[in-house]
């Protein structure tokens, strides 16, 4: 089975990998000390204790950006990014632990830095090198006949054309499809190159006169009821099967199973942020990087506050009503950058291009987003995140919860200073609906790395933006 092959595989992975690693290691060693003759402030066998507990971390941290899924499922361009924000994160990891420990003992400021950057560089070569020998090996395998996965679809649905498309877009699967079962589909009929042979009543004939390597049970809705026999002749076959549910006209989105207590129960929507581990880690990230922002931009806000009360009536910081998390209600702060207004007049008017009820500061410092400053605090006070979907006020959220379908979902994660809708553009009077899609991309698809993206591409595109006025 697929899953089993794969998981000694991913054993072996690691194995390469950590070997790997210490050549990379070695490589920089030499390469600083040996090639380049610079002195030498430590012994070799000084800078290899420390290799060892590099070794975990970088393993640790391929793990947590997916370098152990299947190769049938990642490409080269996505695994080849992975790689980099992975020896990335270990480089600062391993660079700040060494300028924490310089002042308690001297082998931190020996132990030397550029070894290090060579080693980064060296690393993130020869991973790729490697992985990309190991897929060209296994290509060569399907190629060859080995390694391929010939399998049989019973009930013609949309599940099953769906996964028909995705093995012609990815033949690196190895998969070949010898045809389908199906009751109402005439045989002959065929998808894609892929023709109807039979019944579902003929499938345990077809399993004793085939040699198949997986079964996909892809029924339509109305024809579960058969799944109990079609699962037994499957289970007498020994062939190994999997059930494909046809409910993507249902469901539009990316549910996942988990077991509880031998019950298997089905989550209607991925969400990474609503497990435990990937929360504390953002929150961390929040705080760390609240802190160092207010720090940074100290300056920028306190010039701004001087401009805003020198120039208009009012006060200084602007509080407004924003849904956030689990649709609480919370104060979000922004640097004052309209006249004081009634909060019925206010409540429900939408900023427009050349708005009068903006001031010539404000105008300023809404194009370049430096009204959003003061919600740092509101990061720190746990309302929002660094990056997240944007929070609106509770109207607006009331009027579109009717209009757009799944526009409740962004506020199953906290709201953001930044996010994945605002770096591509959806910002401002633009389309809530591509805004959503963004939105629930980012929710379905978070990891740390997506979130370091994001603040990268805010720097370029998220701070000064055509459509914030």
């Amino acid at each position: 089975m697929i899953k089993d092959n794969q998981r000694y595989f991913n054993r072996l992975h690691v194995v390469v990998d950590a070997i790997t690693i210490c050549i990379a290691y070695l490589l920089s060693w030499v390469l600083k000390f040996i090639i380049l003759a610079d002195p030498r402030g430590l012994s070799f066998l000084q800078y290899c204790i420390v290799l060892i507990p590099i070794i975990p971390l970088y393993l640790i941290l391929y793990l947590a950006f997916n370098l152990y899924t299947s190769k049938r499922l990642q490409g080269r361009r996505l695994e080849g990014s992975n790689i980099i924000k992975a020896n990335t994160i270990g480089l600062l990891l391993v660079m700040g632990t060494f300028f924490l420990l310089r002042s308690y003992n001297d082998y931190a400021d020996y132990y030397s830095k550029t070894m290090l950057f060579y080693f980064y560089v060296i690393n993130i070569g020869l991973e790729t090198g490697v992985r990309n020998l190991i897929r060209i090996g296994l290509r060569r395998m399907r190629k060859s006949g080995f390694n391929l996965r010939h399998i049989i679809f019973v009930g013609y649905s949309s599940a099953a054309e769906a996964f028909i498309d995705r093995i012609r877009k990815n033949p690196q699967w190895g998969y070949k499809v010898k045809g389908i079962l199906d009751d109402n589909k005439e045989i002959g009929y065929t998808y894609k190159g892929v023709p109807v042979l039979g019944t579902t009543d003929e499938l345990e004939e077809i399993l004793e006169n085939n040699r198949l390597d997986e079964i996909a049970l892809t029924l339509g809705l109305q024809e579960y009821y058969k799944l109990k026999r079609l699962v037994a002749a499957c289970e007498k076959s020994g062939v190994h099967t999997k059930f494909v549910p046809d409910y993507n006209d249902i469901i539009p989105t990316r549910p996942y199973t988990e077991d509880l207590m031998g019950l298997p129960v089905v989550n209607i929507r991925h969400v990474p942020l609503t497990n435990t581990f990937n929360m504390i880690v953002k929150r961390a990230m929040d705080l760390a990087g609240a802190v160092v922002a207010i720090i940074v931009f100290s300056p920028v806000m306190l010039v701004t506050a001087v401009l805003v009360k020198a120039t208009s009536k009012g006060p200084l910081i602007y509080k407004q009503e924003r849904v956030g998390l689990h649709n609480q209600i919370f104060k979000m702060y922004k640097f004052r950058s309209m006249e004081v207004q009634s909060a019925k007049s206010e409540k429900k008017a939408w900023t427009v291009r050349n708005d009068p009820r903006v001031t010539v500061v404000g105008r300023f410092i809404r194009r370049t987003s430096i009204d959003e400053l003061p919600q740092l605090f509101n990061i720190l006070r746990g309302d929002m995140s660094l990056v997240g979907p944007r929070p609106e006020r509770p109207f607006f959220v009331e009027k579109f919860r009717e209009e757009i379908p799944r526009y409740m979902v962004k506020h199953q994660v906290r709201p953001g200073l930044t996010g994945w809708a605002q770096v591509n553009g959806y910002r401002g009077d633009t389309s809530i609906k591509k805004r959503i899609e963004y939105d629930l991309y980012y929710i379905e698809n978070w990891t740390i790395g997506l979130d370091i993206k994001i603040l990268f591409l805010t720097f370029f595109k998220g701070f000064v933006n055509k459509n914030a006025y």
